[in-house]
């Protein structure tokens, strides 16, 4: 059974935040988004700095000019594209206090409408870039911490790539046990590596104090304009300092808006500052430092506990962007881009501790597979900047439409709020899209092939709705018919699953057709998905009694929920409708798919459909049925 998008009362204004409940529940929300939320960004000081200034010396020495131009490029992207754009205005489109792609998608499709498909077409660009983004960061993550081993010692080079392997290896292998008793730790094991990083930058300032200039963007605009094409790659490689912005808006449902901006505000933004300032100085006064300058910072004796306390930082913000790829399909399932898989719930406190091992399987291979054919930090920071500023881009046009008809801003307020962050974005879009050909290519091609699939699976779902649809009776009339020639009647209840509740399941119809029994009493159910992340209980499920010993029950849940059928009928026991859930049979539909040549789509999209279809996990799994209270019915069907 597929589950459809229902809309909501829809709201002139975002929602409001809800206030902590005490300051210390506030305080421990705002050290939690240290290692969840900026996990990402981070850990972008091990190499940012590093990969811009060499695409700025192309192979030549590096300059002042280079340094002052690169620093100042780095400070403002994190004023403008972090603090202005995500931390002061894009938090502000929340969908119940939910943030993220697909949430924005939600909002602009309550406002725009579900059939407007260029808006469904950019939530999936952006979901598919999101898995780009979460294949390349382990990656670039582990392998720069692990790099820094070869500043200690030379000796250690052979070593980098065999550890990385086995970090990261290990890393995927604990998520089926989830993440829940050492997430606690996440925040302030964060928190120390921030100090640590504004106290290494903090020390080098004395080494060349004229470096603070560089707070100017003036030197970030004179070295763009003097250095051509040069300065362009340059660009490209200073929004490396700027990846993981996206996690402050996906990350929101989590700790709520408040301690995400305080944490950036108080915390986060100033040790950040520090650092590159500080490996700026660090530059200035030896250019010869620039194999690595951010494990240069720090005196021997303390090198090797940086390259541990990297390594354990740069494992939590990859954990940090599984856990979001995780999240993400189940928004994507619920929102009918992507069939069905089966997800575990790791944690029985924490809602959003879900694992999903399809994806962990293939989230591994990819990034292995990475490691292998790029072999350093350095060839993989041109596939990363691609994937993020792309999703960037579908953040800006999607957030145009939400503060335009949901927000109702004036359409030339909308455009003149949006326009400055779609420029920049697209400024460093272009910028990376020189780095296609030496990588960048990478993200590319999975964003197309996950927009791919999605497109598919959501055009094939639809055609496989308007197919069986011209086949289906009319449940009203179906009842009629058996008012007047009723069937051998048995004891207990028979719930029905289907998709659209206007017309009679399948399975109901083969069970008539073939064992000639009906039950006692029948329920018609229909899952739906709300374009709100959860709904409350008590708006949960609807019923609507159809005469005859025929029911119609609506179950809705939010884009972030798991479907779970036994506790919807619970809920509906309380509205007055007694059952016994011992006593009573659930009828699911198992279609089987056959392509067809005059179908709605090319063959070989229908093939592509009909083996989604096949991995699809079982509705039974899906939406938590008893499994010994189910009975399927197989039916053939032609796409």
């Amino acid at each position: 059974m597929t589950a459809t998008a229902s809309s909501q009362p829809r709201s002139a204004e975002p929602a409001a935040q809800p206030g902590p409940p005490h300051a210390s529940g506030f305080w421990i929300l705002t050290l939690g988004t240290l290692g969840v939320v900026y996990g990402d960004i981070g850990t972008s000081p091990l190499y940012a700095l590093k990969e811009s200034l060499a695409a700025a010396a192309a192979g030549g020495a590096v300059t002042r000019e280079m340094v002052f131009g690169i620093v100042s490029l780095i400070l403002w992207a994190l004023i403008f594209i972090v603090t202005i754009k995500y931390v002061l205005f894009i938090l502000r489109a929340d969908n119940n206090g939910e943030g993220g792609t697909l949430t924005l998608m939600a909002l602009a499709q309550r406002a725009m409408g579900h059939n407007v498909m260029v808006i469904a077409l950019l939530g999936m660009i952006g979901a598919a870039l999101f898995y780009g983004d979460a294949i390349i960061t382990p990656a670039i993550s582990v392998l720069s911490a692990v790099e820094g081993l070869t500043v200690a010692s030379p000796a250690f080079e052979h070593y980098v790539l065999p550890l990385s392997i086995v970090i990261l290896v290990g890393l995927f292998a604990v998520q089926s046990h989830g993440t829940a008793r050492v997430a606690a730790w996440f925040g302030p094991i964060t928190a120390v590596w921030f100090v640590l990083m504004a106290l290494g930058g903090l020390i080098h300032i004395a080494d060349d104090p004229s470096i603070l200039a560089a707070i100017s963007p003036t030197y970030g605009i004179v070295f763009l304009a003097t250095h051509g094409t040069a300065g362009l790659f340059a660009l490209g490689a200073v929004f490396l300092a700027v990846t993981g912005a996206e996690a402050l808006y996906a990350d929101m449902g989590h700790f709520g808006r408040r301690p995400i901006q305080t944490a950036w505000l108080g915390l986060v933004l100033p040790c950040l500052a520090l650092n590159y300032i500080g490996q700026g100085a660090l530059l200035l006064a030896d250019p010869g430092k620039i194999e690595n300058p951010f494990f240069l910072l720090y005196p021997d004796w303390a090198l090797l506990p940086m390259v541990g306390m990297a390594t354990v930082a740069t494992i939590i913000a990859s954990q940090a962007v599984i856990t979001g790829a995780f999240s993400i399909t189940q928004q994507a399932i619920q929102l009918g881009l992507l069939p069905r898989m089966e997800i575990r719930w790791t944690s029985e406190t924490e809602k959003g501790q879900i694992y999903v091992p399809k994806i962990n399987f293939l989230l591994l291979g990819a990034v292995l597979l990475l490691v292998v054919m790029f072999k350093s930090s350095s060839a993989l920071a041109h596939a990363y900047g691609l994937a993020v500023t792309g999703t960037m881009v579908v953040t800006a046009i999607m957030a145009f439409f939400v503060v335009w008809r949901f927000w109702k801003w004036s359409l030339w307020t909308s455009v003149a709020v949006i326009a400055p962050f779609l420029v920049v974005d697209t400024i460093f879009l272009a910028a990376n899209a020189l780095k296609i050909p030496q990588g960048g290519w990478m993200p590319l091609l999975v964003g197309a092939l996950l927009v791919l699939l999605m497109l598919t699976w959501r055009r094939g779902t639809r055609i496989l709705f308007d197919k069986t649809r011209k086949a289906d009776v009319p449940l009203l009339e179906l009842i009629s018919m058996l008012q007047k020639s009723q069937p051998h009647r048995v004891k207990g209840a028979a719930v029905f699953l289907t998709s659209d509740p206007e017309v009679a399941p399948a399975a109901l119809l083969h069970n008539l057709k073939h064992n000639k029994i009906l039950h006692e009493r029948n329920v018609v159910l229909t899952v739906k998905t709300a374009d709100a992340p959860r709904v409350a209980d008590d708006e949960r499920v609807r019923i609507e009694p159809l005469g005859d010993s025929f029911w119609r029950v609506t179950m809705t849940y939010g884009y972030m929920e798991a479907p779970n059928i036994p506790h919807g009928l619970a809920v509906l026991r309380k509205q007055g409708f007694k059952f016994d859930i011992m006593a009573t049979s659930f009828f699911v539909s198992r279609r089987s798919i056959r392509p067809s040549v005059q179908g709605g789509m090319p063959f070989w999209q229908d093939k592509l459909f009909i083996s989604l279809a096949k991995s699809a996990s079982d509705a039974t799994d899906f939406f938590q049925i008893p499994t010994g209270r189910v009975v399927e019915v197989g039916t053939q069907v032609t796409v």
